[in-house]
């Protein structure tokens, strides 16, 4: 066996990574020469993948790289891929497994098309691994930076079920929503962000060029400055003495808080939290119940078992809360209870949703109704974001209005006491 040939060639060489790229030279059964790249933990792992696939290996080299090589790959592990390319990637994909293409040859040609190198890279390694033998949602689950897990799951389904282009569609579809609604709240807290980045500069003009004057002159009367402004001086004292202190402490806040609300306790508080949120919460909700409605319904159209589609949902709805309210519903379920008793026990989903699941299992068309759901939400989150301007409205006038009284206070009431300053001087 070419296995065993190769094995007396040489031993590893010494390496400086966990998985080293190995040049390979192979022919096939035909005897045409191939040659590629391959990431393994050694020759003889290159060597039996190679012999797997039924090709006579000729050579196998460890790929040396130099350290700009090396630093180039490690800074290309933190890069970003905007959600426009993974949207891209996955409407090509569909178009392509949808005409018949076989899968591989879909890889090559999205490849060759790709510009993001991350991408690029991972969809490489996806390849490798199908033409391995795995499947591709297999491939798909060792990429989760890249791919979540609803992409990997809905794969799965859409494998099981043999409608792999229409959920690569549907994947396409749902990330273009979530991406417009992204890019819409955005828009709405806009000017929010605005208003308050005006006003820690008008903090900062005031403290630097302002209360200093304010404040010499009254030290020459021994007089004392009215309470607003000596809270806003003890504010600039505060930040001049302990800045970098303030400052560890907020990086170090919001690095804990990032990694607390990745553990499971931290994930679900926050999830609740979310969902408690004023204006926003509700937005919240609706997201998290049309995609329950809309994954939970092409779950079912690609011919999964009702426990199985929940399984999935569970675990892709995107709120821990609602996630375990889905796995009560599938234990509700599994005993035989069906899914609209569970439902109004949640006291999460509304009548809406469980009326409509309620005749999607009299009548078999529960992917059907599920759409109708999932669309009935997207409307009303489209009305709540084009409206969400007006309801941070009263809370930002109380905000903004509250800083700005403060801030008056703070360098008017000093020149309106300087009459008094004067008579006591």
């Amino acid at each position: 066996m070419a296995y065993k040939l190769l094995k007396s060639q040489g031993t590893n060489k010494t390496r400086c990574q966990t998985m080293p790229f190995y040049k390979y030279r192979a022919r096939d059964k035909t005897g045409a020469l191939l040659s590629g790249t391959m990431d393994s933990s050694g020759r003889d792992d290159v060597a039996a993948q190679l012999d797997n696939l039924g090709y006579f290996p000729v050579s196998i080299q460890e790929e040396r790289k130099s350290f700009d090589f090396r630093f180039s790959e490690f800074t290309r592990r933190f890069q970003r891929i905007p959600p426009s390319e993974m949207i891209s990637f996955t409407l090509q994909l569909a178009t392509l497994v949808g005409a018949g293409v076989p899968i591989l040859s879909s890889f090559d040609s999205l490849i060759e098309q790709t510009t993001n190198p991350r991408l690029k890279e991972v969809i490489q390694k996806v390849r490798r691994d199908v033409e391995g033998g795995s499947a591709f949602s297999d491939a798909l689950e060792k990429h989760p930076d890249v791919f979540p897990g609803l992409f990997a799951n809905l794969v799965r389904a859409g494998e099981s079920g043999g409608v792999l282009d229409e959920v690569l569609y549907r994947l396409a579809a749902l990330g273009e929503y979530e991406e417009e609604t992204r890019s819409r709240i955005k828009s709405a807290t806009l000017y929010p962000q605005i208003v308050v980045g005006l006003l820690l500069i008008a903090f900062g003009v005031l403290v630097t060029f302002v209360l200093p004057k304010l404040t010499s002159f009254y030290d020459q009367f021994s007089a004392q400055l009215p309470f607003p402004t000596r809270v806003l001086i003890g504010l600039d004292n505060l930040v001049h003495d302990y800045g970098l202190l303030i400052l560890v402490l907020i990086i170090g806040g919001v690095v804990g808080f990032k990694r607390y609300i990745k553990t499971d306790k931290g994930e679900l508080l926050w999830d609740r939290i979310k969902l408690k949120m004023p204006v926003f919460g509700p937005i919240f909700l609706k997201v998290a119940l049309s995609r329950f409605a809309r994954i939970f319904g092409v779950l079912n159209r690609s011919g999964l078992p009702v426990l199985q589609s929940l399984e999935i949902v569970g675990t892709t709805v995107g709120n821990r809360v609602i996630s375990n309210v889905v796995g009560n519903i599938r234990e509700g379920a599994r005993e035989g209870r069906g899914l609209v008793d569970p439902m109004k026990m949640s006291l999460v989903f509304p009548p809406t949703i469980i009326q409509m699941v309620s005749i999607g299992e009299k009548t078999g068309q529960m992917d059907e109704m599920m759409a109708k759901v999932s669309d009935y939400y997207d409307r009303d989150v489209d009305y709540a974001i084009r409206n969400l301007s007006k309801s941070i409205e009263p809370i930002l006038l109380v905000v903004i209005g509250s800083a700005i009284l403060f801030l008056a206070l703070a360098i008017f009431m000093p020149w309106w006491n300087m009459a008094s300053v004067f008579k006591g001087g």
